[in-house]
């Protein structure tokens, strides 16, 4: 089902992506979990996250992202969970597959480089380090295992460094399916443009590193929306290929979303419109944004 958005993409046409996944299906009900967040609920509550998909994909969502962020091979070796990942992640796709059926919409699997989180907080605890070739071992076993699932394409979220981020997008990129690159940020004390929980790792480095891997695309997502349109500026210092923007709203307690301040669908699609003459193509939502703000930016941008 990649095939309607590599066309969109020669033309220029905008592709409207799914929102928060995790956020949702907690707001469905679904328990979080202290050490995975979300990811336990594929094998908990496989129709919470099979209706998340199917309503991202009513709202207009040409791609859906299967629930396995949270399955980061960094986060299940620290829990010494390594096999049951590939059977959460093997299940995620599967209820991913079974929401877009007969519909021509496509189904990523998600990598991410998320390490256990401190609770109450989210800030990544950075006390453990792997040795790259461990790294690397671990996020190729994942890459392939969503290779094997089946997925459409691999989109990376939540990069945020120059080391893990860079061995988990060649572990992708290896599978030879097509690559999209997420970019987490914030903005340090100072005014700079950071790696999100990553002070010390500047997004003008995490981009000239990321880009010159070669992906299909690139996206600024999990940042402020109030952020992320300098953060496009960054991006464009070094990629000149297709772009995306899906933000955050809200702030994460672990291990819950909170819905603070959640922006308004339409405040969104102003922000999308700027972003839009910067040359963004794709658009859509991360942590707790959900259906009805998929729906806003598909009335503005792929109006039937």
């Amino acid at each position: 089902m990649y095939d309607h958005i590599v066309a969109k993409l020669a033309r220029g046409e905008i592709i409207i992506l799914d929102g928060g996944t995790g956020t949702d299906i907690q707001r469905r009900g679904a328990t979080m979990s202290g050490d995975t967040w979300c990811a336990q609920a594929n094998m908990t509550h496989p129709d919470i996250v099979c209706d998340v998909h199917r309503d991202y994909v009513n709202a207009g969502a040409d791609m859906v992202i299967a629930n396995t962020f949270a399955t980061s091979p960094l986060l299940f070796n620290a829990l010494g969970r390594d096999d049951e990942l590939l059977a959460i992640d093997r299940a995620a796709v599967a209820l991913a597959q079974q929401a877009v059926e007969g519909r021509p919409v496509a189904v990523a699997g998600s990598i991410s480089t998320m390490r256990p989180v401190v609770v109450g907080s989210d800030r990544t605890d950075m006390q453990q380090e792997w040795p790259e070739a461990e790294a690397r071992a671990l996020f190729a076993r994942k890459a392939g295992n969503l290779a094997a699932a089946g997925v459409d394409l691999i989109i990376m979220e939540m990069m945020r460094d120059v080391r893990y981020s860079l061995w988990a997008t060649e572990a992708a990129l290896a599978t030879r399916l097509p690559v999209w690159v997420g970019i987490a940020t914030e903005r340090r004390a100072d005014g700079e443009l950071v790696g999100f929980s990553h002070p010390d790792e500047l997004l003008d480095d995490v981009v000239r590193v990321l880009a010159a891997t070669g992906p299909v695309h690139i996206s600024i997502m999990h940042s402020s929306p109030n952020d992320t349109g300098d953060a496009i500026d960054i991006v464009k210092r070094h990629w000149t290929g297709p772009m995306g923007a899906y933000p955050e709203s809200g702030y994460f307690t672990m291990p819950e979303w909170k819905f603070v301040d959640i922006i308004d669908p339409e405040i969104l699609v102003e922000h999308a419109r700027r972003w839009r003459s910067q040359g963004v193509t794709a658009f859509g939502g991360c942590c707790g944004l959900g259906p009805h703000h998929i729906a806003a930016l598909a009335r503005q941008f792929n109006p039937e």
